[in-house]
């Protein structure tokens, strides 16, 4: 039975819309009716703001093809500033990472967003991940260190290791943020000084394996 199936609704319109917005994350039924009373009582140009924005995220928004990063253009704004330290790549899980690590300030090199980790128990291997773009940009752009800054969990070292694997014959230095980071496992969460300082205080993952 609809979470809504108690709810009253004059218009099917309106129960859809409702619908919609609490498929969203953290969005909670009352919250999504809220919402959307909010939209449909306000005046149209607010609405058709809010609907242009939505339909341009489906038809408008692309990835760069450099990085995997959300973008207005073929290549992304970071990847295309020439004063980025290209040689030097720090690796993601998501855009919500790069997000939380620009936020820093601390950090002039590029990206690479892996759309996640690999994770074998929700079915998740290397070939669903941004590996192999992430392999061949290493080689082909000659690039002199990797930041690993994936979540410091099971998955997140897993990740790494195969990584550090495909590139063992390749001189790249392979470093990992600080894993005295109090964030539960995610960057987002992690407050702006603490990550800068963990990207600053960053460890060789080579030598790590070495020991």
């Amino acid at each position: 039975m609809s979470i809504f199936a108690h709810m009253n609704f004059s218009s099917k319109i309106l129960e859809e819309a409702v619908m919609a917005m609490n498929a969203l994350p953290s969005i909670g039924k009352k919250t999504a009716l809220r919402l959307v009373l909010h939209l449909a009582d306000n005046d149209s140009d607010k609405t058709k703001k809010l609907i242009n924005a939505l339909a341009a995220l489906d038809s408008k928004l692309l990835m760069c093809k450099e990085c995997h990063n959300y973008s207005d253009e073929p290549v992304c704004n970071i990847c295309s500033q020439t004063t980025r330290n290209k040689k030097l790549i720090c690796v993601v899980g998501s855009a919500k990472d790069v997000m939380a690590i620009e936020n820093t300030q601390q950090y002039n090199g590029v990206y690479h967003i892996l759309g996640g980790v690999i994770s074998p128990l929700e079915g998740i291997g290397p070939e669903d991940l941004h590996i192999a773009s992430l392999i061949s940009r290493v080689k082909e752009q000659e690039i002199d260190e990797m930041i690993m800054a994936v979540s410091p969990t099971i998955e997140g070292d897993t990740t790494i290791y195969y990584i550090s694997k495909l590139l063992a014959d390749h001189k790249v230095k392979i470093s990992t943020i600080a894993r005295g980071v109090s964030f539960g496992g995610e960057l987002e969460y992690a407050d702006e000084l603490t990550l800068g300082r963990s990207i600053h205080s960053r460890t060789d993952y080579n030598k790590e394996l070495s020991l």
